[in-house]
Order: structure tokens, then sequence, then C-alpha cells
């Protein structure tokens, strides 16, 4: 990874920025990763936040793992899944970035900065690689869970809280996708009246064969949902043969 010279006025709105996410001894910050954190691939092909993105992303995930787990340590694993997805979403992530007001430290091409369409993308990616700087900088998250964790846990309540925000069948296909390199495929038909369902629609999930799960919905969408559901309760912890 190349390293870049930060000069005395980038190295201040890099302090501004990390005082702003509670970082307030910017002595231990490596401000050259955190420069590379907030450089666009549209300022250099070579030199940008990619390789940090990658390292971010496993630290979202690892603290959203562990936060969940410290803070219902009842919940079933399908249900951690679910809310994770969530909880590491590029528009989740994009909300974060967008309180602490990310995209003003982020160096990028005007047409990048104008592109309303990419905007969760970008600012999901350079939240990420700004997390990679941290933990490298310490090789712990002893710069990030101090302020991470508080967004964390209230975005975690707030899926809790409302079930209907809880994609199944995102965190199915992280799982498939982990597990076995493939994504699960949904069969929906429409329910005659005279079966005796209040529900329109019903759903079945499978991979490689496999029935995985089903689910009634009022909507094609929510009958998927449901059928996600079901795999993750009855499924997920079972070794998939074949």
């Amino acid at each position: 990874m190349l390293m870049m010279f930060v000069d005395s006025r980038r190295k201040k709105q890099l302090e501004t920025c990390l005082q702003k996410l509670g970082v307030w001894d910017t002595s231990v910050v490596n401000l050259e990763l955190l420069d590379l954190a907030l450089t666009h691939p549209t300022i250099s092909r070579e030199t940008n936040y990619q390789q940090l993105e990658f390292v971010g992303d496993s630290v979202i995930r690892l603290v959203s793992a562990e936060i969940l787990l410290e803070t219902y340590p009842d919940e079933l694993v399908g249900e951690f899944a679910a809310i994770r997805s969530i909880l590491v979403s590029d528009r989740t992530l994009a909300e974060f970035a967008e309180q602490y007001g990310l995209d003003r430290y982020l160096l990028m091409a005007d047409s990048v900065a104008q592109d309303t369409m990419g905007r969760v993308s970008w600012l999901a990616d350079a939240f990420e690689a700004v997390l990679g700087a941290l933990y490298l900088s310490t090789k712990n998250m002893t710069l990030v869970r101090p302020w991470l964790d508080p967004l964390l846990l209230k975005k975690a309540a707030e899926i809790r809280s409302d079930p209907a925000r809880q994609n199944y069948k995102d965190a199915l296909q992280e799982w498939t996708q982990a597990q076995y390199k493939i994504l699960p495929d949904y069969r929906v038909t429409e329910q005659h009246k005279d079966r005796g369902h209040d529900e329109r629609f019903f759903a079945e999930v499978s991979l490689k064969d496999r029935k995985l799960g089903s689910g009634y919905g009022r909507s094609k969408k929510m009958a998927e949902q449901a059928a996600a559901k079901d795999a993750f309760y009855s499924v997920v912890h079972q070794k998939i043969e074949g």
C-alpha cells in the first residue's frame, strides 16, 4: 500500500475529521492512512481507499457481531445475521458517514461528487476505509469502538423495534454466498382463495435444489421474506449436502 505525504492544510482537515469522530488524541492515528482512506479512486488509480475499504469491511462486520452478542445474548443467530446485514449495508454505512460529514474530507473528482445516484456507494466505501485506517493505526479497536458502538447500538435497537425492516433475504444471501458461493432461488405462486389462506402469495426458497424454507405474504416480496426467515430459523446451521 503506497503512502502519500500529508501537507499542513490537509493535516488540519484530517484532525478535524477525527475530532468529529471523538478521536481527540490524533497523535496515535496514522494520518497518511487516514488521508488514503479519504481519497477516491478518481484521484489516483494506484493510491486510493480501496485496500483500506477491504480491511474496514471486516472491522464493521466484527464489531457489529460483537455488539449484537454483547447486547442480545439470548437472540438466535439467524436474527443476528438478519440485523447485521442491515448494519453493514451501504445504506446504513452511508448514513453513518453523513452524520460525521465525511464527504467534506473526501478527495474525489467533481463528476463523482455530483453523482447523486452513486453517493450512497462512495460514502459507504469511505466509511469502511476510515475504519480500516483507524484499525491499522493501532492494530486494535481502541480508535473505533468508543464512537462506533453507540451508532451500532442505536441502529440495532431501531431495527429490532421494527421487524418489517429486517431483511432476511439479504441475510440469507450473505450466508449462502459465504458458505457456498451461490445465491438462493425463490419460487412464488399465487394462492387461490378457496385454499383457506388469508395471504395471497406463497414462496419457497431453495439452494442446490434443496428446499430451505417457505412462507406466505400479501405480496410477492413479503412471501419471499417470510420464506427467507423460515430458512434461517430451520436450516442455517445445518450443512447442505450435494
